[in-house]
């Protein structure tokens, strides 16, 4: 009976802290008997997401990030190395395909690869989305930050207002719901 107290305990505790993740609705926790809901609608207060950055992307080529400002931003932040990373890229993959053309792009920084790692990754996951090098780029993390661990994933709307913050792995329905609100 003890443990079971404790577990709940620890349970409750941990369900107290989540509120603090920006977009975090506890309404969509499963485990409370409520269905997966998307919650990525701006809120009122949202701030403006920091965009003033300029970036090389895998190939060397400058990419202002300001110049993505007018469309639905999905900026994630990943690793060549990293495993979760590896299965939500295909699904960026076919959101970028499906919705491109209503002004939605994804944009994917590696945190800590070279731009040859990077290339190779994007030629074996038929990546079609700019991939930008984060190695060295400290001020753009923090920027963004904290950031604790990868995948970490950002929506921007269109007026360029930082929306949500998602933290770990999420599948390709879960971001497709989330974009659906703000296209």
């Amino acid at each position: 009976m003890k443990w079971m107290v404790a577990t709940v305990a620890a349970l409750a505790l941990a369900l107290l802290t989540l509120p603090a993740t920006k977009g975090f609705n506890i309404r969509s926790l499963p485990l409370l008997g409520g269905q997966v809901e998307a919650v990525a609608v701006c809120d009122a207060d949202a701030k403006p997401a920091p965009l003033d950055f300029t970036l090389k992307d895998m190939n060397g080529k400058a990419v202002s990030l300001a110049s993505f400002k007018g469309n639905v931003i999905l900026l994630n932040f990943w690793a060549t190395w990293c495993g979760p990373c590896k299965i939500e890229i295909p699904g960026f993959v076919e959101l970028q395909e499906q919705y491109r053309d209503q002004g939605f792009v994804v944009l994917g920084l590696s945190v800590d690869d070279t731009p040859e790692q990077i290339q190779t990754f994007s030629e074996q996951f038929d990546i079609n989305y700019p991939l930008l090098v984060g190695l060295n780029r400290d001020d753009f993390q923090e920027a963004w930050g904290p950031v604790w661990g990868i995948p970490i994933t950002f929506w921007i709307d269109r007026e360029g207002a930082w929306c949500k913050t998602h933290m770990g792995f999420a599948t390709k329905d879960d971001f497709e719901r989330e974009l659906k609100l703000l296209l």
